[in-house]
């Protein structure tokens, strides 16, 4: 099988980003942005997609975090369009429960083409290092824009904010593991149109 990697870079004035993906991976992950929780967050998008991911990028991080997070995910979605290609016999959906402590997360993914967030979390707002936790909502909407994914984000309970960021990124992780996974029974695109 071809493998299903991307390469993105770019540029702007507020970022310089460069990120690698690679779907059928093993989890490894190489990330530096300068904003230490986020790194946290994507070591577990690669460790629970069982991507391989490496990214750097320099941001305006005087200013905050704000740009660094959504062109990552801008990035990130980018790359997830270019490595399932034509998305012939991948498996298109996926979804995962997952517990972290008191937080409960339901996601939910659909490499449809039409790009979509749902976000049914009210994560209290909190700095978690130089990490507003309410840009994993920025950061989720910037990879399902880019993407053309549909993502659904339940937080079901929880209340400590550092579990609830963590358990949404794990649980989105693992839905996008199970949508990008090629499908032994499958051929095609799964779509009765043909196309996604």
């Amino acid at each position: 099988m071809t493998p299903r990697t991307a390469t993105v870079r770019r540029t702007t004035a507020e970022t310089d980003i460069a990120l690698t993906l690679t779907l059928d991976g093993s989890g490894r992950a190489e990330v530096s942005t300068g904003v230490g929780f986020f790194d946290h967050m994507l070591t577990h998008i690669a460790k629970h997609g069982l991507f391989d991911l490496t990214v750097t990028c320099k941001g305006d991080l005087h200013i905050d975090a704000h740009h660094t997070v959504e062109d990552v995910g801008i990035c990130l979605g980018q790359a997830l369009a270019q490595a399932v290609g034509d998305k012939a016999g991948i498996r298109r959906y996926g979804d995962a429960t997952v517990p972290m402590d008191e937080a409960l997360v339901t996601a939910a993914v659909d490499l449809s083409g039409r790009p979509f967030l749902v976000w049914k979390a009210d994560v209290p707002t909190e700095l978690l290092g130089n990490f507003s936790s309410q840009l994993a909502e920025e950061f989720w909407r910037a990879v399902s824009s880019a993407a053309k994914l549909t993502l659904h984000v339940v937080l079901h309970h929880g209340k400590n904010t550092h579990h609830i960021v963590e358990t949404i990124f794990k649980a989105t992780a693992r839905a996008l593991r199970t949508a990008t996974e090629m499908d032994p029974r499958g051929t095609g695109v799964p779509s009765t149109k043909g196309v996604l």
